[in-house]
């Protein structure tokens, strides 16, 4: 099942925009290095919270957002069917704590956020190596059979 596009996603503009390992990691890498970049980001804004740096902590909620907002757009509804309207929704709740956590100030929705987008992430991090590199969703239900 795929459940992110390929064709110029933001997974793709992330990867021409990074001359590091974007430029040659797999689509499934990448989600993994979006999910990653998120939680560092959530992390160091929780630091900021705690350091009272407002400036930062908006900074990196801001950025935070914007990369959940990149895995959001990148969802495929056609090929992911209701595991990615499920990511749909997940990822929407999580922008809407990360506002809050913006405004407020709040530790505990950053760590709300985190612990959400860790579950996915491990989900995401467990998926045998066969289903990472199949190209459609029939070679994925071959290899479930």
């Amino acid at each position: 099942m795929v459940i992110y596009a390929n064709k110029r996603s933001p997974l793709a503009r992330y990867r021409q925009a990074d001359a590091s390992e974007a430029n040659y990691a797999t689509p499934h890498r990448l989600v993994q290095m979006l999910m990653e970049g998120a939680l560092d980001k959530i992390a160091i804004a929780r630091g900021a919270i705690e350091r009272k740096d407002l400036q930062s902590k908006h900074d990196h909620i801001h950025w935070a957002i914007a990369i959940i907002d990149g895995l959001r757009s990148g969802l495929d509804f056609e090929k992911g069917g209701e595991v990615a309207a499920n990511l749909d929704s997940l990822y929407a709740y999580m922008r809407r704590r990360l506002t809050e956590a913006n405004a407020a100030g709040r530790i505990e929705l950053l760590d709300e956020v985190t612990s959400l987008l860790k579950e996915i992430k491990d989900a995401w991090d467990a998926m045998p190596e066969q289903v990472r590199m199949a190209k459609n969703a029939a070679e994925i239900e071959a290899m479930v059979r």
